[in-house]
């Protein structure tokens, strides 16, 4: 199932980058950790590992944010002049289109994904939003404010402080210049801890940020384990503000332990199990083709991954043979080679898990249409899979599962397909697919998640904001709602005497 490109001319695509930075990078310097410990990171082509990077930890976190909170009270970035701070991340923004080659191939090595995309659609993506946010950075203003009594009134917005981020593995690159560029175009200092699975990006861009001009403390990078780093950054008193992408469990554990430290203020973004709703006037083609993308795309390893289709009844047998034909069809293999659709899975641990719920969809009597089984000897690919008679219950139907598998039912009515959209505990993302403008704006206002797509998926837009219902989570990245969770209202009142206007 699916076909596989020949591992064996992979070496001829692309050179491997040179591993330049493997420690942590605090206070503008790459140093070894506290306690001399380090980890291995591994490429999912092959299992092996790539490099030792170094464990962060409690100690760690503690002098990365000591480095941040002397950057915030006493540096020069929070009192720079927005055009200032704009001016140097346009710069930053230069740096990484530059250097998009590099970026791109250190995420294909440590994460599996394809070098053409990050090339094409992450680096860029990350250059956009780094340059929307430098342009925003002296438009930040407060308002004066018309009060009821003799008294001149006006609002501040202040950047709320020292941020903690922790990104998750998926899209190493696009994730942390989703969190990192508001923040810094607010005059917020920052601690940042990337994915432990996909650390290679994350301390190149903190070389990159040195040469573009940000001042040391303002951008540090911690790299090691959730349980240890992760948790300091949730719990440490002296972090202002924590913005956490991954799993809802995960996503509760922050919020509880910055809730029991100094109740810093919290968004999550916590994946999803999105619908996507294809109606009997859809066009075949076009509706074939999202919901094939918006499933295998990244390997489906994308929190608004389409995973549940349904299909009204009228269409659905045409639909469902069109969409086992572009599975089979699906080119997995090196994601260095530009005919390759799919790479490997981030790591063993995600591998084994995406298999154990194909498993379960057998289990529980869904009906494998394609794939479900490994692709190769070594490394961590799997077929395209495709599941038809899902029932709601099922926990393929239920659970993010964050691979490439297709949960397929149908439906009768608008009601029945609103219904079943609904019946999840996530609320990230829809997508409709119909001519009809009625069913498009009575579907879109009734599914309870933070983005619709409509005859279309995977649309984003750095103005366009992004974030979750229900348990996918809180708060928005993109757009100017970023901006504003890093900031502080502050309100200035002064008495007015004798004023001819109020």
């Amino acid at each position: 199932m699916g076909s596989h490109s020949d591992d064996s001319s992979a070496a001829s695509f692309v050179k491997n980058p040179t591993i330049k930075f493997t420690k942590l990078f605090i206070n503008g310097e790459f140093v070894d950790s506290v306690s001399g410990k380090t980890f291995e990171t591994i490429d999912p082509r092959t299992g092996e590992v790539i490099a030792r990077i170094a464990e962060g930890d409690k100690e760690d976190i503690d002098l990365a944010v000591k480095a941040a909170r002397q950057a915030f009270d006493h540096g020069p970035w929070p009192r720079l002049s927005g055009a200032e701070r704009g001016r140097i991340m346009m710069k930053f923004a230069d740096l990484l289109e530059e250097h998009a080659e590099e970026s791109a191939a250190l995420d294909t090595i440590d994460a599996g994904k394809l070098f053409s995309v990050g090339k094409a659609v992450d680096i860029p993506h990350a250059v956009n939003s780094l340059r929307y946010y430098a342009g925003a950075a002296d438009k930040v203003h407060g308002k004066v404010l018309k009060m009821s009594r003799e008294l001149h009134g006006y609002t501040l917005l202040e950047p709320i402080g020292v941020v903690g981020h922790i990104i998750a593995w998926n899209f190493p690159t696009t994730l942390l210049f989703l969190k990192i560029s508001p923040a810094l175009a607010a005059g917020c200092t920052m601690v940042v801890k990337p994915a432990e699975q996909t650390p290679l990006s994350a301390l190149y861009y903190a070389h990159l940020a040195k040469l573009a001009g940000i001042p040391d403390g303002v951008l540090n990078i911690v790299t090691g384990f959730g349980p240890t780093a992760g948790a300091a950054v949730s719990s440490h008193m002296d972090i202002d503000a924590v913005s956490f992408t991954g799993s809802p469990e995960v996503g509760r554990k922050v919020m509880q332990a910055a809730a029991e430290s100094n109740l810093k203020l919290v968004s999550l973004e916590l994946g999803g199990k999105s619908p996507l709703i294809i109606f009997d006037d859809a066009d075949l083609d076009m509706a074939a083709e999202l919901a094939i993308l918006g499933i295998l795309f990244n390997k489906g390893e994308v929190c608004v991954a389409s995973s549940r289709v349904y299909v009204q009844e009228g269409i659905y047998d045409e639909l469902v043979k069109k969409l086992v034909e572009k599975a089979k069809a699906w080119v997995v293999g090196d994601p260095f080679d530009p005919k390759v659709q799919q790479g490997p899975q981030v790591d063993r641990t995600q591998f084994e898990r995406i298999l154990s719920y194909i498993e379960h969809g057998k289990r529980e009597g869904a009906t494998l249409l394609t794939g479900g089984k490994p692709m190769a000897q070594k490394g961590y690919y799997i077929e395209p899979t495709i599941f038809a008679d899902v029932k709601e219950e099922m926990l393929i139907a239920k659970d993010e599962i964050f691979g490439p598998v297709m949960a397929l039912s149908k439906f009768k009515t608008i009601e029945e397909a609103i219904k079943k959209a609904n019946s999840t505990r996530y609320g990230l993302a829809a997508g409709i697919v119909t001519k009809d403008l009625n069913v498009a704006n009575t579907v879109s206002r009734s599914v309870r998640a933070g983005t619709v797509w409509i005859n279309c998926y995977f649309a984003f837009d750095t103005d366009c904001p992004f974030g979750g219902y229900k348990m996918s989570g809180f708060g928005r990245d993109h757009g100017l709602e970023a901006l504003h969770k890093y900031l502080q209202v502050k309100a200035v009142v002064t008495p007015l005497y004798n004023t001819p206007w109020l």
